[in-house]
């Protein structure tokens, strides 16, 4: 169930305990339901039982995403010329964190609820009121079934290649493609029709979720000093229009230039 974007927060309501991530700080909020209260963590042998995400925090910026918008530089894109998924943002998936798993069953084990683990990492099966159609799938992991479901970079690498990451260092662009904030596991058709689109080419189709993606997206951009195309720019102002309260959240997998 979608529930509405919260208000923006200040001071001691800033980290509010809400849904499964896997770095304490990391983004993870996008206005759908979750076992908000769990506090089982993944550990041990649980490929015979079903556990529960792992719990966790999300830092809520005290901007909106329309005032970090009004902070992103707008121009052009730049040549694609160079992009490399491997060569430029490393080899999928890394464990950045360091915590054993794979970012991918990192990104499964926080968005999905009732996992199933075969060992402490790979995610065999579990449930998920997806973000971009707004349905509730089912994900089985299996060679005919896992692309079902994908790992979503809510900023595309090519989107970010041309928009900036080019700039940035090899370490951050590594970063940026292992970032919670910018991941989300989400319908596989949905995300394959976007593709490498930005704002002004793709939205989700569940409208209701439009708002927490452009805040997302807004703060991704942010986070790793990217720019937005004016297109694009004036998308992400068109749908934060509808919800000038939504507020920006942070990463800590980012690092200072």
């Amino acid at each position: 169930m979608t529930r509405r974007a919260s208000p923006r927060m200040t001071g001691s309501r800033l980290i509010l305990t809400v849904l499964a991530v896997l770095l304490a700080g990391a983004g993870g909020w996008w206005g759908t339901s979750y076992a908000e209260d769990t506090s089982t963590t993944r550990g041990g042998d649980t490929s015979t039982g079903v556990v529960a995400p792992p719990a966790g925090t999300v830092t809520y910026s005290d901007q909106t995403a329309v005032e970090v918008l009004a902070t992103l530089a707008v121009k052009g894109k730049s040549p694609r010329t160079g992009y490399d998924r491997d060569g430029g943002f490393g080899t999928a998936w890394l464990d950045v964190d360091g915590n054993g798993c794979d970012t991918r069953n990192d990104i499964l084990a926080r968005d999905l609820l009732n996992i199933t683990l075969e060992g402490t990492c790979t995610v065999l099966t579990g449930t998920v009121q997806e973000p971009y159609t707004g349905s509730s799938l089912d994900f089985v992991r299996g060679q005919d079934t896992s692309s079902l479901l994908q790992i979503d970079h809510v900023v595309a690498l090519s989107n970010a290649w041309q928009t900036g990451a080019q700039q940035i260092s090899a370490e951050q662009r590594v970063r940026l493609a292992n970032d919670p904030l910018n991941l989300l596991a989400v319908d596989g058709p949905s995300n394959s029709q976007k593709g490498d689109g930005d704002a002004a080419t793709w939205l989700p189709k569940a409208k209701e979720y439009r708002c927490a993606y452009i805040a997302r997206q807004v703060s991704v951009k942010a986070a790793y000093s990217l720019w937005v195309t004016p297109a694009e720019q004036a998308a992400m102002a068109g749908i934060l229009a509808t919800c000038p309260e939504q507020p920006a959240l942070l990463s800590t997998l980012a690092v200072a230039q």
